[in-house]
């Protein structure tokens, strides 16, 4: 999940206690952005959204957030899943009721300051830990086919199977997305600007032409793609993120993003912005009051 500050790529996440509150530069580094001002746990809210997506199962959207994982209706009513108060990080639907996320317990929670990979396959309810409990903080990660792709402490990992991972080496990330229709593709955005490998990570490329991005998304028929720039811009993409064609704008600096056919859907501080007209135009989906 990415965030923009002063045109530089960063990572919006949160920390274990000894971080808390704070904001992860692309270099997995933690800046403080804690301006003391929370809201309590048990009230139900959108700040700093890790994650968006759409579930098929129901058409709904769902956030990643620090308190938990909460389900947007289409007039803006929130609702927390399974009430559970925990730090989701990374959260991406990758099916029918099934997610992936990473993240920090909540306060009374058993567990490591780190999560590493966790599955949801009932919407939420319940979660199990597939692997690196203890070792990963994913603040990016995505998944097409059998391919897991994950940005944790600076350095892209890759598995074909959410239990044995390939360490790529250390780049510096904001955002992943990869290719429903070819899994061994996967874009990423960085200081450098967006970039594409088609080896499952192993070298990367610049996308010639492509507008400087800090959150990018592919839908899951493949051929749709949308990114957001750190002013909040919106560019959509036919052909899977090759060659882009700017929109209209969120209306600020965007924590989260996910796309499917012509909804775009851009969380920015304390909202949530839905495009149905493939980011041309946008209304504000909720708002913290």
């Amino acid at each position: 999940m990415g965030a923009a500050a002063a045109g530089a790529l960063l990572l919006a996440g949160c920390g274990t206690d000894a971080t808390a509150g704070g904001q992860a530069g692309a270099d997995g580094e933690t800046h403080s952005h804690d301006d003391g001002t929370h809201p309590h746990p048990d009230d139900v809210t959108l700040e700093h959204v890790h994650g968006l997506g759409v579930d098929p199962a129901d058409d709904t959207l769902y956030a990643g957030t620090h308190y938990g994982l909460v389900r947007i209706t289409p007039d803006g009513e929130l609702t927390r899943i399974a009430d559970r108060v925990q730090d989701f990080m990374g959260f991406t639907v990758v099916g029918p009721e099934h997610y992936l996320a990473s993240g920090h317990p909540g306060e009374g929670q058993d567990g490591p300051g780190n999560l590493g990979l966790i599955e949801s396959t009932d919407g939420g309810q319940t979660w199990e830990t597939l692997s690196l409990e203890g070792e990963a903080d994913f603040h990016a990660l995505d998944a097409a086919g059998d391919m897991i792709y994950g940005y944790s402490g600076g350095r892209l990992l890759v598995s074909e199977d959410g239990v044995e991972w390939a360490d790529r080496g250390d780049m510096r990330i904001a955002d992943l997305a990869a290719d429903p229709t070819d899994p061994q593709r996967v874009l990423a955005t960085t200081e450098a600007g967006l970039v594409v490998s088609d080896d499952a990570g192993k070298d990367f490329t610049a996308v010639a032409g492509a507008p400087r991005l800090v959150l990018v998304d592919i839908a899951a028929d493949g051929g749709t793609a949308a990114g957001v720039a750190p002013d909040g811009t919106a560019f959509v993409s036919t052909d899977g993120g090759r060659t882009w064609t700017e929109r209209g704008s969120a209306g600020g600096a965007p924590e989260a993003l996910t796309v499917e056919g012509d909804d775009v859907y851009v969380a920015i501080d304390g909202a949530v912005q839905a495009s149905t007209d493939g980011g041309e135009t946008f209304t504000e989906l909720y708002r913290e009051s």
